[in-house]
């Protein structure tokens, strides 16, 4: 990805506090946090990701694993119980990566804001 290691500060500690993402490159623009997308699973996606094609989805968060990958943590927009995962319970949050994932209609790319990383 980049030379940037958000993981350095961490160490080796797997519990300590992992770093925030606030936007990440997406295609020809950036995806950030409050953005909407449509839910498109590609590849090995399970029945759940199957079942939620289609949809669309608020970011809440962008995470990263270990490993470099970058996930998109979305709210589904016509979950009634979508406020649960704001705040953070499970069935309400659900994970993707940026493969998996489409412009919503209207949706503009935009440039990254100054010293943030892909």
């Amino acid at each position: 990805m980049t030379d940037h290691d958000p993981w350095a500060a961490v160490g080796d500690d797997p519990f300590a506090q992992q770093p925030r993402r606030e936007s990440v490159r997406w295609g020809e623009g950036t995806l950030r946090v409050g953005d909407r997308v449509r839910l498109a699973p590609r590849g090995n996606a399970d029945a759940l990701d199957m079942f939620l094609r289609g949809r669309t989805a608020t970011i809440e968060s962008i995470e990263q694993d270990y490993e470099d990958v970058v996930y998109l943590a979305v709210t589904i927009d016509d979950d009634p119980g979508a406020d649960l995962g704001m705040l953070r319970q499970p069935g309400h949050r659900f994970f993707f990566t940026l493969n998996d994932v489409e412009a919503v209609a209207g949706w503009e790319t935009s440039a990254a804001p100054a010293g943030e990383t892909p």
